[in-house]
């Protein structure tokens, strides 16, 4: 792929320590819901050249306990993934140290990463992801028995500034984070009302660094280039970042990312379109090899097309077309009738995925009334089911 040359980059982060595994440069994969699964990871993890952490999807305890063939599948890592990182989704303290035991037991994963951020009201509504740090005690106890569980396994955890400006949750629940054992943090710099809305709060993130100093701390959110990142790092002092929507139809973004880390000048990826539709078909392969079924894989891989596409001329009815395809070589045919030899697009490299903001947060009946009284949270609240 081309790639363009930039000034040299301030480059101020350390490698990343998470556990016994060093993470240099400190990038890493957001586990983003029907997204970061293993072919996605491939392709990023190629890009990069093997550096930074990937993280799997979203795998809910309860579907892992109960061994859900959904979720073994997700669960499923490439021989050559190192270190194998799970994201774990709960609201029982039991079932989130059963998933938690069963991972470290059968060696299932290297790092385990815990859900306190997602904001969809599927989730919120059962007091988990972004709704539950504000139960101080339900987050304490579900900390607790991921971190005993894990034994020998790091364990850290991504979460947002809370529910919304009136109820900020994030440096109580650093605080806990430091007292319970985890390794690290995440902060996502938006609220659940915020949804992925507005522009991402980076001075949270300085406070937050500010009053854990004990762990490391990365940042989250607007980070849709390399420069982003290390002007992430730069102002606000955290110790690595975690990249979610900027790469989505862009795995090439972490080969950017190492490179701006590393210094060097000339390797920022700009590809072709006709570079583009190369990855394009080489995912939708993947995904087909990965579940089993070239068709399948391709009806997924859908979904990744506009992302792909971003500032691209291409016309309404080619990209609906390609956007209901089913195999492979429908795609490809698609893809060769357009103008290959453009290049890559001014402007591409900014926003992208879901901007909706200004959401209701959805919450279980009485959530708000005390923030630390968890009566009420069981296994009747978990999710059944991981992924998108």
């Amino acid at each position: 792929m081309s790639t363009l040359a930039t000034p040299a980059p301030d480059t101020t982060a350390a490698p990343l320590r998470i556990g016994p595994h060093t993470v240099a440069p400190p990038v890493v994969l957001a586990p983003m819901a029907g997204i970061t699964n293993a072919p996605f990871r491939t392709l990023c993890r190629e890009f990069s050249g093997g550096k930074g952490l990937f993280v799997s999807e979203m795998i809910t305890t309860r579907a892992l306990v109960e061994r859900n063939e959904k979720t073994m599948q997700l669960i499923h890592f490439d021989a050559t993934e190192t270190p194998r990182s799970i994201q774990l989704y709960g609201v029982d303290p039991v079932t989130v140290g059963k998933a938690v035991r069963m991972i470290a037991e059968e060696d299932l994963a290297d790092h385990i990463d815990l859900n306190f951020g997602c904001p969809v009201p599927k989730v919120t509504r059962k007091g988990g992801g972004s709704a539950l740090p504000y139960k101080r005690n339900l987050l304490r106890a579900i900390v607790r028995e991921a971190v005993t569980g894990a034994g020998d396994l790091p364990v850290t955890m991504k979460m947002r500034k809370g529910l919304d400006d009136d109820h900020l949750t994030y440096l109580d629940a650093g605080r806990i984070a430091v007292e319970e054992g985890v390794t690290a943090i995440a902060l996502h710099g938006r609220t659940t009302a915020q949804h992925y809305g507005g522009t991402a709060d980076w001075d949270a993130i300085a406070r937050l660094k500010e009053h854990v100093p004990e762990i490391p701390v990365l940042g989250n959110g607007d980070i849709w280039c390399a420069d982003d990142a290390l002007r992430m790092v730069r102002e606000t002092g955290c110790d690595g970042v975690v990249v979610g929507r900027g790469c989505l139809g862009r795995p090439w973004l972490f080969a950017d990312l190492v490179a701006a880390f590393e210094g060097r000048t000339d390797a920022f990826v700009r590809p072709t379109l006709r570079e583009v539709a190369d990855v394009m078909v080489r995912h939708a392969t993947l995904l087909g090899e990965w579940i089993g079924d070239e068709a399948r894989g391709v009806i997924d891989f859908r979904k990744h097309v506009a992302w792909y596409l971003k500032g691209f001329a291409v016309g309404s009815e080619m990209r609906k077309r390609l956007a209901i395809t089913s195999s492979l070589e429908a795609l490809r045919a698609g893809l060769d009738e357009l103008d290959l030899d453009q290049p890559w697009p001014t402007g591409a490299d900014g926003p992208r995925g879901r901007t909706s903001g200004n959401n209701r947060v959805v919450l279980p009946d009485g959530w708000l009334k005390d923030p630390y009284d968890c009566a009420g949270i069981g296994e009747d609240a978990e999710l059944d089911t991981s992924g998108g």
